[in-house]
C-alpha cells in the first residue's frame, strides 16, 4: 500500500465510507463529498477498470466511456500492476443484471 495516502485523514475518510448503508446514502454522501465532475472521474475510471477485466480494447473502451487513451493506460497499469483493489470489489459484486 502506498504510504502516503496512509493518513490519518484519509483513515477517517473510509471510516465514513464504511458507515454508508445503501446506494442512496452513497449518492447524498459523495454529491457532497465530491465536484460531479470529480465523481463522474472515479466511475469513468472503474467503467474502464471493468472493460479492461472483461477484455474489451482500448477503442472499445474510449468509444463507449469517453476515456482518453492516457487514463484507459493508468488503469490497466492498476490492473496489472496495482494492489489487487479492482478485482477484490470485481468479485464481490453482483454481476450486473442480477441485482
Amino acid at each position: 500500500m502506498n504510504k502516503k495516502i496512509k493518513t490519518e485523514a484519509v483513515g477517517r475518510l473510509f471510516e465514513a465510507i464504511l458507515c454508508l448503508q445503501n446506494k442512496e446514502e452513497c449518492y447524498t454522501f459523495f454529491e457532497d463529498l465530491c465536484t460531479v465532475n470529480e465523481l463522474l472521474s472515479l466511475s469513468q475510471r472503474f467503467e474502464v477498470a471493468s472493460m479492461l477485466d472483461d477484455h474489451k480494447t482500448y477503442l472499445e473502451i474510449a468509444e463507449k466511456t469517453g476515456a482518453s487513451t492516457a487514463t484507459i493506460s493508468r488503469v490497466n497499469r492498476s490492473l496489472n500492476y496495482g494492489n489487487d483493489g479492482y478485482d477484490m470489489v470485481f468479485k464481490r459484486m453482483t454481476p450486473p443484471g442480477e441485482q
